[in-house]
């Protein structure tokens, strides 16, 4: 029979937790993940993947990018909806993230690039990494922006009606012309 002494067990012990410290962790498996289940197909110059949990449609649809972004990515994905999906993918190729983390980057990208490249650049710099997967997803956020949203579209509606049927625009126009001597 083997007698061990407490130093050995100890040793064995330290051994076997700080092994644990080499083992990949839950977000390095998650990136390994993500970065094998996209690949670039050469004979189409396209991205591609195969995995359901990385394909398009599985995180959010055009109304997240109008939440999380505004209005700027959400006509970018309803007018260009291919091009839109290959940047995701080709952002989740080359930084090793999963959709949602993509999509969030891409739309802001496409709201504003000199903030995001800004944001991207502080975080290689040690910053803290901005979470654009889930921005302005708060229940007070979301409920800001709709009421926004729902007063904007108002707003624009009636200036459009009102000027098609020749209301407040119409004549404000036909007085600054006769104000400068043109007749229209």
């Amino acid at each position: 029979m083997m007698n061990f002494s407490l130093l050995q067990i100890a040793t064995l012990l330290l051994v076997v937790v700080s092994s644990s410290a080499f083992a990949p962790s839950k977000n390095n498996v998650q990136r390994l993940t993500s970065l094998s289940a996209v690949k670039f197909d050469k004979a189409t110059e396209k991205w591609f993947t195969d995995v359901p949990e990385e394909m398009e449609g599985s995180s959010y649809g055009p109304t997240g990018s109008l939440l999380r972004a505004g209005p700027k990515p959400f006509l970018a994905r309803v007018f260009n909806g291919d091009t839109y999906d290959q940047a995701v993918l080709k952002y989740m190729a080359q930084d090793g993230c999963d959709r949602k983390e993509a999509q969030g980057n891409m739309d802001a990208f496409l709201d504003n690039p000199q903030d995001w490249a800004y944001q991207k650049t502080c975080e290689q710099n040690g910053s803290y990494k901005k979470d654009y997967a889930n921005a302005n997803m708060s229940t007070k956020q979301v409920a800001l922006s709709t009421v926004w949203g729902v007063g904007v579209v108002y707003f624009l509606g009636n200036l459009a009606y009102n000027g098609i049927q020749g209301g407040g625009l119409s004549n404000s126009f036909h007085r600054t012309m006769e104000l400068l001597g043109v007749n229209a």
